[in-house]
């Protein structure tokens, strides 16, 4: 359950202000129909985050066990790092429009997701917990949390969210994930 809480947490913070979050909103105002928007953003998360959840858990075999621990801490560092710089609407017209809300949904987020800090965070997430399998419904639930009220409420919800709040705060959370692994570690 840790796995699953985790990752679940992590990635609903993480993708407050994210790029994907300024995809929603475009796709909100392209397409009337929010449910084949929201499948879209399903689908392609759990195929983007399954994927690389099983890239995390493949590279955490390869390292030494008593070097995955500092790893880990790094990354969760890095991604902390990250996090402080916000992101910008790049969703510009794109060929994939003319699919259709739902198609157009599915390969623009997934293709949004590859190099996203929430792909990186699901990877190293996936090496922590060996619980792959919650670690991809967490992070695919953190995904809709933060992204189904965007599509939901749209523009308004968006202005009244401080970002710059939410970035701290997602910053906060993987700085906390990279001491309680530095932490068990220690206390081992």
């Amino acid at each position: 359950m840790d796995a699953f809480l985790a990752s679940t947490l992590a990635v609903t913070i993480a993708e407050i202000g994210d790029k994907t979050q300024l995809l929603s909103l475009f796709l909100v105002a392209r397409y009337a129909r929010r449910t084949p928007i929201i499948l879209g953003i399903l689908i392609a998360t759990i195929l983007n985050h399954a994927l690389s959840a099983w890239l995390g858990a493949w590279v955490a075999r390869w390292f030494p066990e008593a070097w995955l621990p500092w790893i880990l801490a790094a990354s969760f560092v890095a991604i902390a790092l990250w996090l402080l710089v916000p992101d910008k609407d790049d969703s510009a017209e794109s060929r994939f429009l003319g699919m259709g809300a739902f198609m157009a949904t599915t390969v623009m987020f997934f293709l949004a997701e590859i190099g996203d800090k929430t792909q990186v965070a699901t990877v190293v997430l996936a090496a922590k917990y060996s619980e792959t399998f919650w670690v991809i419904i967490g992070t695919t639930v953190g995904m809709l949390l933060a992204n189904v009220p965007v599509i939901l409420a749209g523009r308004w919800l968006m202005e009244r969210l401080p970002l710059a709040t939410a970035r701290i705060s997602a910053s906060i959370l993987f700085v906390l994930l990279a001491i309680a692994t530095v932490w068990s570690t220690l206390a081992a």
